[in-house]
């Protein structure tokens, strides 16, 4: 039995064990936050499988999509392994994080990049306009205006975790708000997908709760 079967077998009996309520899958490919994202995981005491295999991409209930790297080189990987079109296709709850939400959108400055598309919205660089303005956007920040499932039970303004040189602009899409030189997306909300440019797996209680959030979907 190859390596992907055994896997693939695994998958299927882990989806449809009785003490399972359900199975999420982390993509897997050239990004640098996976296993902190399966760690955060861990710790609210859900085993995620982490695959590049698309069957088991297809088959899971939810599936995560981070990153941390650059636009155009991770595109490039995608279209090579075919995940860009499997990605848009899923059906099931999708959770892009950090560079996952920018490659979610149709275009990045970043390498001039042509990206997933999910989000009709283009991906800008921050443009400093004050001395104190510093890029790469880093630390901790607020988040306003939620409005996704992916907060619920927010009743105030929180703090989460950054680490980015770009934004995406408010747009139709906008699930959350942050102001960084400039109000920008810090979160959005399409159909199936969901993504946050903070890391809600380095943003302590904060980030749990979303991560519970989006596992309850």
């Amino acid at each position: 039995m190859s390596e992907n079967a055994f896997h693939l077998l695994y998958f299927v009996i882990f989806a449809c064990s009785k003490n399972k309520l359900m199975n999420i899958a982390i993509v897997k490919y050239n990004a640098g936050n996976i296993y902190s994202v399966d760690y955060a995981l861990k710790r609210l005491g859900v085993e995620a499988v982490i695959t590049s295999d698309k069957e088991m991409l297809k088959m899971a209930d939810k599936v995560i999509f981070p990153g941390v790297g650059e636009a155009e080189t991770t595109m490039n990987y995608l279209r090579e392994q075919k995940l860009d079109v499997l990605i848009k296709d899923l059906k099931q709850p999708v959770l892009g994080i950090c560079l996952g939400m920018q490659l979610m959108c149709r275009h990045s400055e970043e390498g001039n990049a042509d990206c997933l598309g999910i989000f009709d919205i283009d991906v800008k660089k921050f443009q400093p306009s004050r001395h104190e303005d510093k890029v790469p956007h880093m630390g901790w920040n607020t988040l306003t205006n939620t409005r996704s499932d992916l907060f619920k039970g927010f009743d105030k303004e929180e703090f989460v975790y950054f680490v980015h040189s770009f934004y995406v602009p408010l747009n139709e899409f906008t699930a959350a708000t942050t102001d960084y030189i400039l109000p920008y997306s810090s979160a959005l909300h399409k159909d199936n997908f969901y993504a946050t440019q903070f890391h809600p797996e380095k943003s302590g209680a904060v980030g749990e709760r979303i991560l519970r959030n989006f596992i309850e979907l």
